[in-house]
């Protein structure tokens, strides 16, 4: 009776754990994310690689090489024992040893380790293979954004950092999608994706500003750690075109949730078009270090860049949480030696708990000092030019 109790309440709690799910898919019509994760998924990403193919290869062939040795070992042992039980007559053997046997049980595992091994060494190798690249791209993991420096190849010389997308965050604090909004891409939208060409051989450099964080995009079978003071690479060759997306993979802090990746492969022509718009970019970004601004114009540039980058930790209200300080009120913030804050942004502190910020432009790191020198119940009337920033750069 006990026995059969607990098999209703599993089936009950099974059908119920099913028709939670369905109820939750259809209030917020999920569906399939091309290039992301889809609905009810059980196997591997789609792969647009040769590596991440062969991965799922390797992944299939290694689970039903150790499914068959299971039911043939264990076939085996139920055999034995009832073939062989005491019950029947049957008496146990008297041998110690038998070399046959310590001769097959140790032959056959070791072939079968070999025939294992040759497969996963050959595609480990591959994945470890980031020369002749024809674009190379430094992905800087930090809380909780990454920063892409395009180093190498075509492209070479733009750089931008991408966060996750404000109206997505914004939907996050609220509590999430409401019923019968769109989420296939909740938390894998971002501002700035990362660009690459179709068949070319990308090759990813990692590191990060603070703790360890992970580059990974599944579609790509590609997962590198970023760590601090250490330089890791990858590499991958999509082929075809298309949105892609990824995360963080390892846990970083209370934002990790919010730290996607999304690269976005184009054509050729479509990537050359692209380098040419974005070098137009920099190039009308590129502000005079010598520039002396008014408070209120950079003081609302100041307010963009700080939603950007600074929000996520120190909050919008200026209020900081937890270990992070607050803003609102700072001494540092509040002192009229303007050099301090610049010092901070510039070089990080609390072992790297503050960033750097060296990526930012003279002009944007003046103007977010600025902002908050003048922003919340801070009203210094201090305006940090450029040219303070430059001055104090290493």
């Amino acid at each position: 009776m006990k026995n059969t109790t607990n098999k209703l309440a599993s089936m009950l709690w099974t059908a119920g754990a099913f028709a939670s799910t369905s109820l939750l898919t259809q209030a917020h019509a999920v569906n399939d994310l091309p290039g992301g994760p889809a609905v009810n998924q059980l196997n591997l990403a789609p792969a647009v690689t040769k590596i991440a193919q062969e991965q799922q290869w390797l992944h299939w062939f290694m689970l039903i090489v150790c499914s068959v040795i299971f039911v043939a070992v264990f076939a085996v042992m139920f055999y034995s024992i009832w073939k062989h039980r005491k019950s029947v007559g049957h008496k146990p053997a008297t041998f110690h040893e038998s070399v046959t046997v310590e001769i097959i049980w140790t032959i056959v595992p070791f072939v079968i380790v070999i025939l294992m091994a040759l497969p996963a060494t050959k595609v480990v190798v591959a994945m470890k293979d980031t020369t002749n690249a024809d674009l190379t791209i430094k992905a800087t993991g930090m809380q909780w954004k990454w920063g892409y420096d395009y180093i190498k190849g075509e492209g070479e010389g733009i750089g931008f950092v991408s966060t996750l997308d404000s109206d997505q965050r914004a939907l996050s604090d609220a509590g999430g999608p409401k019923k019968g909004e769109s989420i296939d891409n909740y938390l894998l939208k971002v501002d700035n994706p990362l660009v690459v060409p179709v068949d070319k051989k990308v090759r990813i450099i990692t590191t990060a500003n603070d703790v360890i964080h992970a580059f990974m995009v599944p579609a790509f079978g590609i997962k590198q750690d970023a760590i601090p003071g250490f330089v890791r690479d990858t590499w991958f060759r999509a082929e075809k075109t298309g949105d892609f997306y990824g995360q963080c993979a390892e846990l970083c802090g209370k934002e990790h949730a919010y730290m996607p990746i999304h690269v976005k492969v184009l054509s050729a022509e479509n990537y050359s078009a692209w380098v040419a718009g974005e070098k137009k970019k920099l190039a009308a970004k590129a502000d005079d270090p010598a520039k002396v601004w008014a408070l209120d114009d950079i003081s609302k540039r100041g307010e963009k860049v700080y939603a950007q980058n600074c929000a996520a930790c120190h909050q919008a209200n200026g209020k900081g949480a937890g270990p992070i300080k607050a803003l609102d009120g700072a001494a540092v913030v509040l002192d009229a030696d303007k050099s301090k804050q610049i010092a901070i942004l510039l070089n990080g502190q609390n072992n790297g708990s503050m960033p750097a910020w060296k990526t930012l432009s003279d002009t944007d790191i003046a103007a977010v000092i600025t902002y908050t020198k003048n922003n919340w119940s801070n009203k210094t009337g201090q305006v940090v030019q450029p040219a303070e920033v430059l001055a104090l750069r290493k």
